[in-house]
């Protein structure tokens, strides 16, 4: 039992120091797109939605799912 405890333990240790290590890093590592990556994004979505891409939300994700298990096919 005191094996388990001291196992729960250190691993809980663990998981904070890698939290800690990852906040840390986010915070100081800064990432931003230069021009030429803005330009193929922009490029991407015009081409997505010329060919009739069009992002759904939430309550057309909804309608569109089906839930009825076995009796759809």
């Amino acid at each position: 039992m005191f094996e388990t405890m001291i196992g729960l333990v250190a691993f809980v240790a663990i998981a904070l120091v890698g939290w800690a290590i990852a906040e840390v890093k986010a915070k100081t590592c800064e990432y931003e797109q230069n021009e030429e990556e803005k330009e193929v994004d922009k490029r991407l979505a015009c081409q997505l939605h010329e060919n009739g891409f069009h992002e759904l939300n939430i309550d057309n994700v909804i309608q569109s799912i089906s839930i009825k298990g076995f009796k759809t096919t």
